[in-house]
């Protein structure tokens, strides 16, 4: 992927803790705060992908990794990087060479010390060609990193070293002024070599084959199965401050089979659609989420030629009203999306107006179905469009997707075929570009536009779609890399490139999706964060 040194001013990760968080100076359960039984039952939707965080391209899978393990910081109450293996960082040479030392009293799950090696290891290893990670561009900010990871210079080159067990020392390409918040995310955090070495390509496949550095050690995970549990590590170094004992978790596609378990008191959580929502929302249970997730329909040009046409791809946007699908179909919070970039990313440096207000098209999102059918004519005539939509077998998914198909269905000569399959099967799918049409998501990893537009860059190894467009590259590339500093200059050209993207319709924006869920009001300290990795369990109690 090219990349040229990522230079981004960014708001603020906003993180939201659920009322009544405990301390985390309090590592005792037995002061009266706390519950005899410290263990929490969670749901997911879907399958857990990878344990490996050079391989991991979806929030769950983060979402673990950010318990199961840590990096030189975590972000605190108010998304703020706070040190975590990190003990004191010192930042030089004008913001681009930065100093750490490192707490000597981490350990592995195997016993071994955490050492600054580890660091250079892990950030070396993701940016091997070999790893062929998916998010090794999101290093390209470090000296030589995109030219180690194209294999024109030696993993030695990257801008990383250790000076011995306790000393690190990182040196970006410029001056980065989020770097510290990309530090808390997974993929920056230490691998150790010993485990990877002794697991080879299984490492990461299943618990057995994972070491662990954090709050909780993965267990009873056999790299396919519906359920694992998160089990307190007492190797971690802040054991103290982690009150629960396990945290076991099934994985129900269906709200209503999660629902059900919710209502048996079998289950702390469940997410909610359509009904339960209404049935649930003076329940003093419930919480709304609206994460900077956002769900599109990707079109892919290499596998359909039709596709290839912006008069087609444009038709197949306009036959469907996104109003009708969240609002009768969902029916769970969700918002129809005004552009591909979600609300939440951050607000113009001048006016304070929201990107996806800004940024906003006129037939982007918009249902016009005699417009559709009259670009479709054009681009295609009466030669008849045969497409399959390759989707999860998540509830939201299989919703979406009949609407979906029921919508474009009302064009001449268009039929839709629905293929549904396991979710970590589908996400292997795409990233192998093995679909016609599909049902993508992207969760931010930071608040910023750029984490979104990044995707479709000509070279992005998240373009399976293969849509290209020379101005969009040249867009981004610009706000990048020499706007960094002029905040509203590099704002314009992210506007710009929306709406290249959404004017050729190189996807189709759906919805902005909602996470409303029962939690039990006795589950205290989630820290829960809408533009990253969204749950952070570290500080979770289960109060008397």
């Amino acid at each position: 992927m090219q990349r040229k040194g990522t230079i981004l001013t960014i708001a603020a990760l906003s993180v939201l803790i659920l009322a009544g968080c405990g301390s985390q100076a309090s590592g005792q359960t037995g002061n009266g705060k706390y519950a005899a039984k410290q263990e929490l039952n969670w749901t997911e939707p879907s399958e857990l992908a990878s344990s490996d965080l050079a391989q991991a391209t979806d929030t769950l899978s983060f979402t673990v990794l950010q318990n199961t393990q840590e990096g030189l910081y975590r972000l605190d109450s108010k998304g703020t990087p706070a040190n975590a293996l990190a003990t004191s960082t010192k930042i030089t040479n004008g913001g681009k060479t930065y100093t750490f030392k490192l707490r000597k009293d981490a350990k592995w799950s195997n016993g071994q010390p955490v050492t600054a090696k580890d660091f250079v290891y892990s950030w070396q290893r993701t940016l091997a060609p070999k790893t062929a990670s998916q998010d090794a561009f999101y290093l390209y900010q470090v000296e030589n990193a995109e030219a180690v990871n194209q294999g024109k210079k030696p993993l030695s080159a990257l801008g990383i070293k250790a000076h011995g067990d306790y000393k690190l020392t990182v040196q970006l390409t410029k001056p980065v002024l989020y770097f510290k918040k990309l530090l808390a995310w997974p993929l920056f955090y230490p691998l150790n070599q010993k485990a990877v070495d002794q697991y080879g390509k299984r490492y990461g496949t299943s618990s057995a084959n994972t070491v662990y550095n954090g709050p909780y050690r993965l267990s009873k995970w056999n790299g396919t199965g519906k359920s694992w549990t998160l089990a307190k590590n007492p190797t971690y170094w802040d054991k103290q401050s982690v009150h629960l004992d396990k945290i076991n978790v099934a994985v129900t596609e269906s709200t209503t089979t999660s629902y059900n378990l919710y209502n048996a008191k079998k289950t702390d959580e469940t997410l909610l659609s359509g009904q339960q929502i209404k049935n649930n929302s003076n329940s003093q249970d419930f919480v709304k989420r609206l994460p900077t997730g956002s769900q599109r329909l990707d079109l892919n040009e290499n596998k359909v030629a039709a596709l290839k046409n912006a008069d087609v791809r444009k038709a197949l946007s306009l036959a469907i009203d996104r109003h009708q699908l969240v609002t009768d179909v969902l029916q769970d919070g969700s918002v129809a999306a005004k552009g591909y970039v979600p609300a939440g990313m951050g607000n113009n440096p001048k006016t304070g107006e929201a990107f996806n207000q800004e940024a906003a098209t006129a037939t982007g999102t918009s249902y016009d179905l005699k417009q559709a059918k009259a670009l479709l004519a054009k681009g295609l005539g009466k030669k008849p469009l045969d497409l399959t939509l390759s989707v999860s077998d998540t509830d939201t998914s299989k919703q979406t997707a009949e609407f979906v198909q029921s919508s474009l269905e009302k064009l001449p000569n268009v039929k839709i075929t629905i293929k549904t399959v396991p979710y970590v099967q589908l996400i292997n799918q795409q990233n192998n570009g093995n679909y016609e049409l599909t049902l993508a998501n992207w969760q931010s990893v930071f608040a910023d536009p750029i984490n979104f537009l990044d995707v479709f860059e000509s070279n992005s190894s998240y373009n399976t779609g293969h849509w290209k467009n020379s101005q969009y590259d040249k867009l981004l590339a610009a706000a990048e890399n020499q706007d960094g500093n002029q905040p509203s200059k590099r704002w314009a050209k992210l506007v710009q490139a929306e709406k290249i993207l959404m004017n050729d319709q190189g996807t189709i924006p759906l919805f902005q999706t909602a996470k409303s869920q029962l939690l039990r009001n006795n589950v205290k300290g989630i820290i829960y964060n809408p533009a990253g990795v969204p749950y952070d369990f570290k500080t979770t109690y289960i109060a008397k």
